[in-house]
């Protein structure tokens, strides 16, 4: 995991020396030493003293009626040299005490180290905390476990966050606090050679951190991972988070194991006996063993057929069992025999369950050797804020939740390989959907895959973001579109692959990935095409919904709030689409999504909003500005300007935007395509600038990714037709990408 990794390990052993001689210095001016010790707690008492980090100091003593004076002369030195102090006075009694009631107190008492004064008051008070934290070990680990479920819940977990809090994260240096106490129970071992070494990054990078900012600060944020990298010696801020993932899975994987060990243990013992579960495999303690007399060395495919029986019994692999797997298998043959393959299916097939027994075959480096590949995608982190995992945790994940779609698809197998192996492509430069058909017709064809079948899997991998991106970024209305799609996926087996693949994909990747809004363009999608592949004639665009054609009977214009929903019917005419986007940005409503088109004279536009901070604008009043901007009695434009000076640059650099006109894309209308940085009025500011082009829109379909905003414009010139001339569609480019400067 460190490879060539610089550790600070040295500077911070060096630091927590210093301190201490500061410490016993200051206590020698300050105290004679008899019946009062200075006790280190925390970081310095662990050795982990980072450039930033607080000094965690207790004064015990045994009734000294001047020791109020002892602690004013240390403590006072150390405020004046600026360093952050907390610290408490205690004797022996109430140490323990306040350990009983108090958590944090306890965790520190338990990792104190003595620095100076009365040594044997230190070794009272330590051995008193922890004969009373080994005697109440069922009631304390209760607590313990709690505290570290509301810290992941408030903190996320570290190995998967852009911006991970370094400490309070799962997987991060909390939770390696909380195994030693575990161990300090006597209830579970230490932390393992793996785990530390994993827990030692994770201090350094933390080190780093503070360097870097001149703070004790525990969350690294995106503009300083670059320069903690260089620090560490690592390439660049790619380098730094993958090894931190890596990293924070291992603790984490660690941390999972050592409660499975403290309920079992506090559970009472378990029930005596062997289940058979699968051939060599059987049920022992709650665990998933080998059968006694079982050879691991004679049979390749057993580490797969353990894994699956784990999975589908829902129980975890036994650690000895998953290490003798992992150093005596022998390789797989290539290709894989059948049954290594049908267990592959059968682990995939089980769903949420499947995915503790694949991160307990990844952390023993078994699944590099039965898929090669699988390296170049291990913890590799993915810098988009839609993204909530690594990309192998959200290949395993998307394949979770694909398994829930089995029955929709007449190849499930397909489907379950498929979903593990569509981001594979993200290992290789270039386009991910690109390089990952390449890899994965290798991979396929490892396992044992017929020829057939490769192809098909191939095809998926090379589209499996079609349908999505085309519900969400063509007009569904126009024939071109579904025409384009039925030719790319050839036959119903393979659409159907993509739409649950798009399903799982989407819940996997997160929430901004995958909402009803668009898990309706897709169905609305796939209908189309099937109807096509059928032979049949494309199903006709819907007319307006019951609740559309009521507002549309307002005449003039209607508007309908309801909570993040806005709906906006009225006649169709140019500029509508973009004056009611910038209605709801003067409102303080970032617009996540948007959909605009016409049935007959009737325009309808659907926005999904959120206000941008605090609560939602009054309905009313926003119905009302809506009306009147549709009834041409309110410019927007300056109230917009005003919001625009209000707003804040982003505080990190983004990406230039871009503007691309797509061709073939329709034969009616022009698509025009524009990715930028999300800001607010954006929409109204792009229509604007189609105005100024003398253009209309006729369809749109608007999108906003964490911060990317992808909006997609089919536009027609005034005479209702599609851009032909170069010089115009030039100039359609420039306006628009001014606009968005």
């Amino acid at each position: 995991m460190r490879g060539e990794a610089r550790s600070y390990a040295a500077a911070r052993k060096e630091r927590a020396a210093d301190t201490d001689r500061w410490l016993k210095d200051l206590f020698r001016t300050a105290s004679d030493g008899d019946h009062v010790s200075l006790v280190a707690v925390g970081s310095l008492g662990r050795g982990e003293l980072a450039p930033g980090s607080d000094l965690d100091l207790v004064l015990l003593h045994n009734g000294r009626a001047d020791v109020a004076r002892i602690a004013d002369r240390i403590w006072y030195p150390i405020w004046d040299s600026a360093v952050n102090l907390d610290h408490s006075v205690r004797t022996v009694e109430e140490a323990v005490s306040v350990a009983r009631q108090d958590l944090k107190a306890v965790l520190g008492l338990i990792q104190a180290r003595h620095v100076a004064g009365d040594p044997e008051l230190t070794r009272k008070a330590r051995e008193a905390v922890l004969a009373e934290w080994r005697a109440d070990s069922r009631r304390r680990l209760g607590e313990l476990r709690e505290a570290a479920d509301k810290r992941a819940q408030v903190s996320g977990e570290l190995a998967f966050l852009l911006e991970p809090d370094l400490k309070d994260g799962r997987g991060g240096l909390r939770d390696v606090q909380a195994m030693q106490a575990v161990a300090a129970a006597w209830v579970a071992s230490a932390p393992g050679p793996r785990a530390r070494e994993a827990h030692e990054f994770i201090l350094d990078v933390r080190h780093a951190l503070h360097v870097v900012t001149a703070r004790g600060t525990d969350r690294l944020v995106l503009q300083e991972q670059d320069a903690v990298a260089g620090l560490l010696g690592l390439l660049d801020a790619e380098a730094l988070m993958r090894r931190l993932a890596g990293a924070g899975r291992t603790v984490s994987h660690a941390f999972d194991a050592t409660w499975r060990t403290v309920d079992r243990l506090l559970s009472g013992p378990a029930p005596r006996g062997r289940r058979p579960l699968a051939d060599g495999v059987v049920e022992h303690g709650g665990e998933v063993v080998l059968a006694r007399g079982i050879d691991p060395r004679k049979d390749p495919v057993l580490v797969l057929r353990a894994a699956a029986a784990a999975a589908d019994s829902g129980l975890p692999l036994a650690p000895a069992t998953v290490s003798v797997l992992a150093a005596q298998s022998p390789p797989m043959p290539v290709p894989w025999p059948e049954e290594a393959r049908d267990s592959l299916v059968s682990i995939l097939g089980a769903g949420r369950a499947a995915v503790p027994v694949w991160e307990e075959l990844d952390q023993a480096g078994i699944l590099v050797k039965l898929l090669p590949d699988w390296e170049r995608v291990r913890h590799r982190p993915q810098r988009n804020p839609i993204h909530r995992f690594t990309v192998d945790r959200h290949l395993i994940e998307a394949a979770a939740n694909a398994a829930s779609h089995t029955r929709e698809v007449s190849r499930p197998d397909l489907l379950l390989i498929g979903a593990l192996l569509h981001d594979v492509g993200k290992g290789w430069p270039g386009d991910h959907s690109a390089t990952g058909e390449v890899v994965v017709r290798d991979i396929a064809t490892r396992i044992g895959l017929p020829a057939q079948d490769v192809e098909t899997l191939a095809t998926v991998v090379r589209h499996h973001l079609l349908l999505p991106e085309t519900a969400t970024r063509r007009d569904l209305d126009d024939p071109v579109t579904i025409e384009k799609v039925a030719a790319t996926v050839g036959t119903r087996e393979v659409l159907d692959l993509l739409a649950a693949l798009a399903v799982a994909d989407g819940h996997a990747t997160g929430p901004a990935a995958w909402n009803s809004w668009k898990a309706g363009l897709v169905a609305d999608l796939v209908r189309r095409v099937r109807s096509v592949l059928a032979g049949s004639s494309p199903p006709k665009p819907p007319t307006l919904s019951e609740g559309q054609a009521s507002l549309a009977r307002h005449g003039g214009g209607a508007v309908r709030v309801n909570g993040g929903a806005v709906t906006v019917v009225a006649p169709d005419r140019v500029g509508l689409l973009w004056s009611a986007a910038g209605v709801l940005a003067a409102h303080r409503l970032v617009v996540r999504s948007a959909s605009a088109a016409s049935a007959g004279s009737t325009a309808v536009i659907e926005f999904s909003v959120i206000p941008e901070y605090g609560t939602p604008p009054d309905p009313a009043t926003l119905e009302s500005d809506l009306r009147l901007v549709l009834a041409g009695r309110l410019d927007i434009e300056q109230r917009l300007a005003r919001r625009a000076r209000s707003v804040r640059p982003p505080r990190v650099p983004v990406a230039p935007p871009r503007v691309t006109l797509v061709d073939d894309a329709s034969a009616t209308a022009t698509v025009v395509e524009v990715r930028a940085h999300d800001r607010p009025g954006l929409l109204w500011r792009i229509g604007r600038a189609f105005g100024d082009c003398g253009l209309d829109v006729r369809a749109a379909r608007v999108e906003t990714l964490g911060a990317e905003a992808v909006d997609v414009f089919y536009v027609v010139d005034r005479a209702g037709r599609p851009l032909s001339d170069d010089a115009q569609r030039a100039q359609v480019r420039d306006q628009v990408l001014a606009a968005l400067r």
